[in-house]
């Protein structure tokens, strides 16, 4: 008798839980314009609410022919072995649609890089055109001008606004290389990002290790200025956050692979707190995924901090895929 009522209940408790799947299916056909999947398990749904129906009904004294739960049962596998099986082409449509979105946000990304790198060399060639000119024909007209009969504060003045005129020159200059480092425009890579070392040890006295297997190879112009840029953002991270002494650096190329090895000996800090804190961390991670590259950056408070950053140069987007 007990053996009966758990079974009663049992019965009633599937026939409300296939209820509301076969409702929920019904939304789902509607949701999803009556993809074939959901009307499957729809009907699969309902088919198998009729058959535990029956089930109640032998309870309850009710003599059914046995043959009817068997095609009840058969019915019930063909709905939901096609639905499972168009289920599965579902989600590699699915996965091929993330692919495609992927790949359209990479050439995006790609996109807005070279846009952004174009601005820069714009804005660089009308400083060292425009402006740099003129700061030397107003040193060229100062210089020209003589000393005599002009008291020693003149003089003075006269020598004040020339170095002031030399060190606006210089600072322009800088400001041109750093937005378009003409060094790597013609020498390619490793040339470029020895220059900018030089430069930065100049100017912080910090030491900086730079090793290279790197010659006169020469890459795609998006390869070669993304990771320029991101060896640059590294090295200003470092030089402004970290209050390090030492900077390691190694750019290895193995016939296929760029890969970049990077650490500093500072104060460190922690990667999920500091990831949207200024630090270019997301500029940087935005720059590799634009070449379809990994990067991987480890460090902790008092340890300095190592960043790995590695691009197959063969699978890197070209300015012909941007294109399409």
């Amino acid at each position: 008798m007990e053996t009966d009522v758990l079974l009663r209940i049992l019965l009633i408790l599937a026939i409300v839980i296939d209820a509301v799947a076969t409702i929920y299916a019904f939304t789902l056909i509607r949701r999803t314009k009556y993809n074939s999947i959901w009307i499957l398990c729809l009907v699969g749904f309902t088919v198998m609410t009729v058959e535990r129906c029956c089930q109640m009904a032998l309870l309850n004294g009710i003599r059914l022919d046995v043959s009817l739960f068997v095609f009840f049962g058969f019915a019930i596998s063909i709905f939901i072995s096609v639905a499972v099986l168009l289920a599965n082409r579902l989600v590699e449509y699915l996965d091929r649609v993330d692919l495609q979105r992927q790949m359209f946000n990479r050439r995006i990304l790609t996109a807005v890089l070279r846009t952004e790198e174009r601005s820069r060399l714009n804005f660089a060639k009308e400083l060292h055109d425009g402006l740099g000119p003129l700061l030397s024909s107003a040193k060229m007209s100062l210089s020209a001008l003589s000393h005599d009969g002009i008291s020693e504060e003149q003089v003075a003045i006269l020598r004040n606004t020339a170095y002031v005129i030399d060190e606006a020159i210089r600072s322009v200059r800088e400001i041109s290389n750093n937005m378009s480092p003409q060094v790597l425009n013609d020498f390619g890579l490793a040339q470029g990002v020895k220059n900018f070392i030089s430069r930065s040890v100049s100017l912080h006295g910090v030491e900086i290790s730079y090793k290279t297997n790197l010659r006169d190879e020469r890459f795609d112009n998006d390869v070669e200025v993304i990771i320029y840029r991101i060896i640059c953002e590294l090295i200003n991270n470092s030089l402004k956050h970290s209050g390090c002494s030492l900077i390691t650096l190694t750019l290895n190329f193995n016939g296929k692979r760029l890969r970049l090895e990077y650490a500093d000996n500072g104060k460190g800090f922690n990667p999920q707190t500091v990831a949207d804190c200024g630090m270019g961390l997301s500029n940087i991670a935005s720059r590799v995924n634009s070449l379809n590259g990994v990067y991987e950056i480890a460090s902790r408070n008092g340890e300095g901090m190592r960043a790995v950053v590695a691009v197959d140069v063969d699978k890197a987007p070209s300015v012909a895929q941007i294109k399409k």
